[in-house]
């Protein structure tokens, strides 16, 4: 029963934080840097709960540094998402062979 409550109240909770801006903001916001600000809050909020799995989700940090810096190079010249997960899942195992 207890689960079931933790699950209702995170739901009321979601469907308020996207609901209440629907029903406040209803013109377009003006202001060139709160829009700017609000276009990369997405980004952010996905880079800042996946950046610290990344570097905890191998058994050592160098190698996970190692897919990472593979996956930035490749991101960097705007290569495919299969293309910079693949060379980054292979730069980490290549990685841990020689460690």
């Amino acid at each position: 029963m207890k689960v079931y409550m933790y699950i209702a109240v995170m739901a009321l909770v979601t469907y308020l934080i996207r609901v209440i801006p629907l029903t406040v903001f209803h013109e377009r916001i003006e202001n060139r840097y709160l829009r700017s600000f609000l276009y990369y809050v997405p980004y952010t909020c996905l880079t800042a709960m996946t950046f610290p799995a990344i570097l905890y989700a191998t058994g050592n940090l160098k190698s996970a540094l190692a897919g990472v810096a593979a996956a930035v190079v490749l991101a960097f010249y705007k290569k495919s998402l299969v293309t910079v997960a693949a060379a980054a899942c292979l730069a980490v195992f290549v990685t841990e062979l020689f460690l």
